[in-house]
């Protein structure tokens, strides 16, 4: 029995040729010189954490740690309160994937499926928003958060704002119209005819077949918050609301450069650790929603 052509780019038959063959070696090594050139500050980052005081002083430095003082990131993490600053991501991040799916996917959900009069034009308006820079709602967004409209609200330090950003997400929209796009209009026929209502169709149907894009849209979400910067900075002024990468840029000028190199280190881990344990459910999503890179 003839083994399967392999897929991708370069398939079987194609590496028979010398010169494909020289091609794919040669573009597999600049892959890994592209993989090595990304991995290797956050890996200096985590190392370096771990150096002796005076190891980490050492000009010029060590690449690999000659001492290993695990117990600088139990101190650091104490010292620190890094506890309390997860605490506030965590609540962070979870109103945000709340209201990306929520609202992102009833959105997707409306351009795929209901597809209302004049429905096309405002997807139309909805995909030229990503065209602009972000740089430009700055200002008049940031005016709305000090005195929300209609209720005159002030939204600082409360993580209202992150929460309603995440709502409205131009990309997320896409990609859950394009996964939804993909579902038979017979199945949702089907739970009309048994008497479902619209967002009965939605929460029973469309929900349950769309698992690895809730999956990939929710690991996209709390990698962003996660590192999101700009916004915590700008909105949360009381440091018992800040985030993980908020508090380590304002105790900067507090901390020695040691325990600043392993505050990054608990900021990198667990976006790491996220996408390694989940990072077939992120290819999946992107495959099943039709969204090419």
């Amino acid at each position: 029995m003839s083994k399967p052509v392999r897929g991708g780019i370069i398939g079987a038959l194609e590496l028979k040729s010398p010169g494909i063959r020289l091609l794919y070696a040669a573009l597999m090594l600049f892959m890994i010189a592209l993989a090595v050139v990304c991995i290797f500050p956050s890996l200096w980052v985590m190392v370096s954490s771990l150096k002796d005081i005076k190891e980490f002083y050492r000009m010029p430095p060590t690449l690999l740690p000659e001492t290993f003082d695990i117990g600088k990131l139990g101190r650091a993490w104490k010292e620190l309160q890094f506890m309390r600053y997860y605490a506030n991501t965590a609540v962070m991040t979870g109103g945000s994937v709340l209201f990306c799916l929520s609202f992102n996917g009833l959105a997707g959900y409306f351009f795929s499926k209901l597809k209302p009069r004049g429905s096309a034009v405002l997807f139309t308006l909805v995909v030229w928003t990503m065209l602009l820079p972000n740089t430009v709602g700055m200002v008049p967004m940031f005016n709305n958060i000090v005195d929300f409209p209609l209720l005159h609200l002030n939204l600082i330090d409360t993580y209202w704002p992150m929460w309603l950003m995440a709502a409205v997400n131009p990309v997320v929209i896409l990609i859950f119209k394009s996964f939804f796009d993909n579902i038979p209009l017979s199945l949702l026929e089907a739970a009309r005819i048994d008497g479902a209502t619209k967002l009965g169709v939605f929460a029973k149907v469309v929900l349950p077949l769309s698992v690895p894009v809730i999956v990939t849209v929710t690991i996209m979400t709390i990698n962003a918050v996660w590192m999101d910067f700009f916004w915590p900075y700008m909105i949360l002024k009381d440091q018992a609301k800040w985030t993980v990468v908020v508090a380590i840029y304002n105790m900067k000028s507090m901390m020695p450069i040691d325990l600043q190199f392993i505050a990054l280190a608990f900021v990198i881990v667990p976006p790491v650790l996220l996408f390694m344990l989940f990072q077939r459910y992120i290819i999946q999503g992107y495959t099943f929603s039709g969204i090419k890179g």
